[in-house]
């Protein structure tokens, strides 16, 4: 199938069309008052810029704004008329006040009621954002007082936690200036903030993937396929993997719900074609913050001609990391150290996962260069060691129903279990809850997790370019409580691809009884992705702190990407009573069910 942006993609000079200049315009994607291209500069320490708003006190109005990414005007959901919403700009040590009004407008298609999340901020639950758990939602014409103290620094971004607002616009950045000096020098600083567009009504999509997931999948292997990978392979391998993968009922090339078939990819609320643009001197130092506030989409982001050294993640230093690429799983954030110089541009370039679509913008001495744009790299296929069974036999415990229960080892429930000397590399056997067992909402169960903390991930490995790897980051202190973790939960990441049912251990949100901490304890929590899609998993209210393989503190997150038959594991620090939510943070598997809530108490 040709690419809708295959101009875009050479580097095309040519002036762009009428219809093509259309998807590139509405300046932070509003087109009430913000007409013509986006502002080129983001810079932090600029002057009279009009989408940062700082210090203390802050007015947020949510309400409904009219954009146009795509040729087609539609309803966004949107902070003070903005897509993305302002970046907010606090420091540490103070207390923020955010008055937050909802100013929806009658029979919105996204609902009555809305929400800000500040995502991987630690607050009192009251003040975390999420109907149901935390509070009940700002109604129509109401407003909300949040205010806690600010006591961390770094980049984070915030959003709502209301139906499938998120999906519609209603997500913005957040910088904190932190008290002590940063480890690191730079000169300009940036925020790249990267999001998926869809012109369907959010719950009218989610609606598509529940009757039919495979809808974007355009790229289901052929009998052309099979012919070649029987020259490649044999006969009698390419029919074991043919029929592995036909016993799942799924498809290797699967690798997103949702792709760029009809999602529109944005770099700071423009499209490729709008190229946002970050100001440089020759030889000055950029920190860019990028921030994955998609709804559903990873990206693979790369400078081409540039090192970028990764210096924070999640908001935390970690020991600098000089990378030619990364991937960002949604919801986290990663801040680089670039040092342009030789030329007068580059291109920022984000590539979804599976290589259906792209974002492009442009670091330059001046407004209105661009340099060339690279291809989309091959669509990258799933293995079957891929999803945790490598050397197996792939016809156990794969598929729902009668094969699953006979592939199921000892029972472990989702309670707390002392595990003691344990191997994190992960058991030779993987065990699974009795939940998942003949359970017709679980279609796969991997058999030999293991950790892969220095695998760059599927569709990255030996590329010819250096990947970030988890394995790569070592956060800048100690573990910063000490203890050995009390106890130990394991939890499974369960789903169902045909019927885009999606849980922890086969137990969906509206099912599942409380996950229990105790206040002031230790804990580590296993997570075992049972599914063949990667989930970036996120706790509220406290941090996660990745073990390596051993078991030792690595680096302190709050989202930990769960790739297919992975099993991680980090301690949690139980400091923050309350009722907190703890999800995926593909915004339509939490809603399909792969959500908890923690309840922290005394």
């Amino acid at each position: 199938m040709s690419d809708p942006h295959s101009d875009v993609r050479r580097g095309s000079p040519l002036a762009p069309s009428r219809r093509r200049f259309v998807q590139g315009l509405a300046a932070g994607g509003a087109i009430a008052g913000l007409a013509g291209w986006p502002r080129a500069s983001w810079a932090l320490k600029s002057p009279g810029q009009a989408e940062v708003l700082s210090g203390t006190d802050f007015q947020l109005s949510i309400g409904e704004t009219p954009v146009d990414f795509t040729g087609r005007v539609r309803p966004a959901v949107t902070v003070n008329g903005r897509l993305p919403a302002p970046l907010l700009r606090w420091r540490e040590g103070t207390t923020v006040n955010l008055h937050v009004r909802n100013d929806l407008p009658a029979g919105s298609i996204h609902g009555d009621t809305t929400s800000i999340h500040w995502h991987g901020i630690i607050l009192p639950a009251n003040m975390d954002g999420v109907p149901g758990l935390s509070f009940d939602g700002i109604g129509r014409g109401e407003a909300y007082h949040y205010r806690f103290h600010v006591g961390q620094g770094g980049t984070y971004w915030y959003h709502s936690h209301s139906g499938f607002q998120e999906q519609a616009g209603l997500y913005g950045p957040l910088v904190i200036d932190p008290i002590a000096p940063e480890p690191f020098s730079f000169d300009r600083d940036y925020v790249v903030m990267l999001s998926d567009w869809t012109d369907l009504d959010p719950a009218s999509l989610f609606t598509r993937l529940k009757k039919m997931a495979s809808f974007d999948n355009y790229y289901m292997r052929t009998v052309g396929d099979f012919a070649r990978d029987a020259g490649r392979d044999g006969l009698a391998a390419t029919l074991r993997d043919r029929r592995a993968w036909g016993d799942m009922r799924m498809t290797p090339s699967d690798l997103s719900d949702v792709n760029a078939h009809t999602y529109t990819y944005l770099m700071n609320g423009t499209t490729s074609l709008g190229n946002w643009t970050g100001l440089f001197r020759s030889g000055e130092k950029l920190r860019l913050r990028f921030i994955n506030g998609s709804g559903m989409t990873y990206f693979d982001v790369r400078i081409p001609g540039l090192k970028m050294t990764v210096v924070a993640v999640d908001g935390m230093h970690v020991h600098p990391v000089s990378v030619d690429e990364f991937r960002i799983a949604v919801a986290e954030t990663f801040d680089v150290i670039v040092e342009p110089t030789g030329q007068d541009a580059f291109t920022i370039f984000a590539q979804d996962m599976g290589r259906t679509g792209h974002v492009s913008g442009t670091l330059a001495v001046r407004e209105g260069l661009r340099a060339p744009v690279p291809a989309l790299d091959v669509r990258p296929i799933l293995t079957m060691a891929d999803m945790g069974h490598g050397g197996m036999e792939h016809g156990r415990g794969m598929s729902g129903g009668k094969g699953m229960e006979g592939g199921c080892g000892a029972s472990m429930g989702h309670a707390g279990m002392d595990h003691g000397g344990m191997d994190h590399g992960g058991p030779a056997m993987q065990s699974h809850p009795a939940s998942e067992a003949g359970n017709p909402l679980v279609d796969m169960q991997t058999m030999a997790p293991v950790p892969r903390l220095d695998d760059p991930g599927i569709g990255l490995r030996d590329n010819g370019r250096r990947v970030l790897r988890y394995g790569d980051l070592r956060s800048l202190f100690e573990d910063p409580d000490g203890r050995d973790p009390g106890r130990e939960v394991e939890l499974h990441l369960t789903g169902h691809m045909e019927k885009f049912a999606w849980s922890f251990n086969g137990i969906k949100f509206a099912s599942a009884e409380p996950l229990r901490l105790t206040y002031g304890e230790r804990m580590r929590i296993v997570l075992v992705n049972d599914t063949m899609m990667t989930h970036p998993i996120h706790l509220h209210g406290v941090w996660s702190d990745l073990e390596d393989e051993q078991g030792n503190f690595m680096v302190r997150k709050h989202t930990v990407d769960m790739p297919p038959g992975t099993r991680r594991s980090y301690r949690v620090r139980a400091d923050a009573l309350g009722r907190w939510a703890f999800h995926c943070h593909l915004l339509f598997h939490m809603e399909a069910g792969m959500m908890r809530e923690v309840r922290i108490e005394e």
